[in-house]
């Protein structure tokens, strides 16, 4: 990580000279003179304040908690080595909540690698991926944090997603026609999530996913239509996660579920549908995840529970938003978080939200606020939260 820095800060210490670069295009952009590599390197953050209330038995807003921190900060590194056909990405973590999650299982080490990954084109439409980096689950997961709609993910995402983690990906598209697009990839990797130093303690994850495109290519994984698309654009997939002996709450990520003798372990599958629609300057977004598992009480040797369950349940999240002239954007958002509350003792979390994003200069410099209502189904505390945040990518 020092070193990182002091290449980073030496460059420019060196390189005072006026750039062509263009704000958002990435602060460095290399192309040897031999064309066997190339390295671009961008920088963000994103500054966030937090407030909530409770809004207890019904009755007044209170204990009103509020928060400044920077809830992202990354550096990123992409471009080619020895063929335009090899590419890589590397994307460190800096914020405490980047690198938080450390554990034995991590040698207690803060984790600021989000994504090392190498991409092989290696025969037409077919890509083979290797390294640690998001799996092809559900559709808001792998959309950019940088390129979201709305100041952060849903709650569906939060419960469900199977985020990163190492090993293989096989990528391919097929085109149909003039506008029909295929997409398929399918993943194996050791199913513990990203940065673990252990060894694989369960056995490893599969996870596949289709899409198709039926009216064209377009920009489906950033939210907004920045680019007010002319004709009607959509695109559905649907993704399958099978984490075999998954030794934690979430599949790949969770509480590790262990025992009087060691982890236990069940397997979890988890299914997605998402679609996203844009047309105009008017765009929406829905997805539905699902998650199972054989057992989903984790047990000791002699068959007694040990406190720790897989979150089984489901969840949809539905958005859509209407871009003005201005780059002014209106977004609303409904999820729904339903667990099953005999095994977690949580039940069924609807939550309502109404936000507004002003693009700058795009998703590269924008400003995003929204207020949200949750309301917890057979419990009278529910809450009340504001959000506003600024993002800047370099």
């Amino acid at each position: 990580m020092l070193l990182v820095f002091g290449l980073v800060t030496s460059y420019f210490s060196q390189a005072q000279d006026i750039t062509n670069n263009k704000f958002g295009k990435g602060l460095v952009n290399v192309v040897a003179k031999d064309s066997s590599f190339s390295l671009k390197f961008a920088a963000r953050f994103q500054s966030l304040y937090t407030g909530s209330w409770d809004f207890a038995n019904n009755d007044n807003l209170e204990n009103g908690v509020s928060q400044f921190s920077i809830r992202r900060a990354r550096l990123k590194f992409e471009g080619f080595a020895y063929s335009p056909k090899v590419t890589y990405k590397i994307e460190l973590g800096l914020s405490n909540r980047d690198i938080s999650g450390a554990s034995e299982f991590t040698s207690n080490a803060p984790r600021y690698i989000l994504d090392a990954v190498l991409k092989w084109n290696f025969y037409e439409n077919f890509e083979l991926w290797a390294g640690q980096t998001k799996l092809p689950g559900n559709r808001e997961r792998v959309i950019s944090s940088a390129n979201l709609q709305t100041v952060d993910r849903s709650l569906v995402n939060s419960e469900f997603n199977v985020d990163r983690d190492m090993g293989f990906q096989l990528h391919h598209f097929t085109n149909f026609g003039e506008n029909v697009i295929v997409r398929e990839a399918l993943a194996i990797s050791q199913g513990e999530g990203r940065n673990v130093t252990s060894e694989n303690l369960g056995g490893f994850q599969y996870t596949g996913r289709v899409e198709i495109l039926p009216f064209g290519d377009f920009d489906d994984y950033s939210g907004a239509d920045l680019d007010r698309e002319e004709t009607p654009k959509l695109a559905l997939g649907v993704s399958y996660d099978h984490n075999v002996n998954a030794v934690r709450t979430r599949s790949n990520s969770g509480s590790y579920m262990t025992t009087d003798t060691g982890f236990f372990e069940t397997d979890i599958n988890t299914f997605f549908v998402d679609g996203i629609f844009k047309y105009q300057g008017f765009s929406a977004m829905a997805e539905y995840a699902k998650r199972t598992a054989d057992i989903p009480v984790a047990l000791n040797s002699d068959g007694t529970p040990t406190g720790r369950v897989v979150e089984v349940g489901d969840g949809v999240n539905a958005q859509a938003g209407y871009l003005f002239k201005n780059n002014y954007e209106i977004v609303t958002r409904y999820t729904q978080v339903t667990l099953d509350e005999a095994l977690t003792g949580e039940g069924v979390e609807n939550q309502y939200t109404l936000g507004l994003s002003k693009y700058i200069v795009g998703h590269k410099l924008k400003v995003q606020t929204d207020v949200s209502w949750n309301d917890y189904e057979d419990n009278a505390d529910n809450s009340l939260s504001y959000r506003l945040q600024i993002d800047i990518h370099f």
